[in-house]
């Protein structure tokens, strides 16, 4: 029979999360993680496998509750253009510029790993059809809502706010003033988002 684990493993995911956040795969050390777990190295290695195993697991629930989190958005919030809004301006949201500077796990991972690492690659566009997929039915709704130019594509709509997005994160990463930052977001969201014409 099994023993069961001494360890809270909700936050040993979160800490191994935050390492390859912070620092990116390269150049996080299996020393660093071992360090952040406070577990050993056969404790570690037993329970969440080798140095890859762990990033493609903390990065697949990253996206999973990210795309958790936009579903319930988009019940939630009183009209779809406002979670196309708050999706792109969402880096722009902590006026010290941290958030922006740290980006989104899977952009960076993406960046870095999609070109030598075919799983980072499939998970990057699982991931981005998801969005597109909750993004298309949220601008239905603005279009529902007389918010959205009847006329817009609602599906290539929702390619170009990802992208708009996307470019707001990277920006983002070069430490550019969060002032410029949101500037920048807010003349994209104004491009992208054709209003009706009265």
């Amino acid at each position: 029979m099994a023993r069961p684990r001494e360890f809270d493993e909700d936050r040993v995911v979160l800490a191994i999360r935050n390492a390859f956040w912070d620092k990116g795969y390269a150049a996080t050390s299996m020393d660093d993680l071992l360090r952040v777990s406070g577990l050993g190295k056969g404790s570690l290695y037993g329970a969440f496998g080798d140095k890859r195993s762990m990033f493609l697991r903390v990065l697949r629930e990253y996206d999973d509750a990210n795309l958790l989190m936009l579903r319930e958005r988009l019940m939630s919030a009183a009209r779809g253009i406002d979670l196309v809004r708050e999706f792109v301006l969402g880096s722009t949201g902590d006026p010290t510029g941290a958030t922006a500077r740290r980006g989104c796990l899977l952009a960076n991972s993406n960046a870095e790993l999609a070109a030598s690492t075919p799983e980072v690659a499939a998970e990057a566009r699982r991931t981005y059809d998801a969005i597109i997929t909750i993004l298309t039915a949220a601008l239905k709704r603005a279009q529902d809502d007389g918010d959205l130019d009847p006329g817009a594509d609602p599906a290539e709509t929702a390619r170009a706010v990802l992208v708009a997005q996307l470019g707001v994160i990277a920006l983002g990463r070069t430490g550019m003033d969060i002032d410029a930052l949101t500037t920048a977001a807010r003349s994209a969201l104004a491009r992208v988002l054709p209003t009706p014409t009265r």
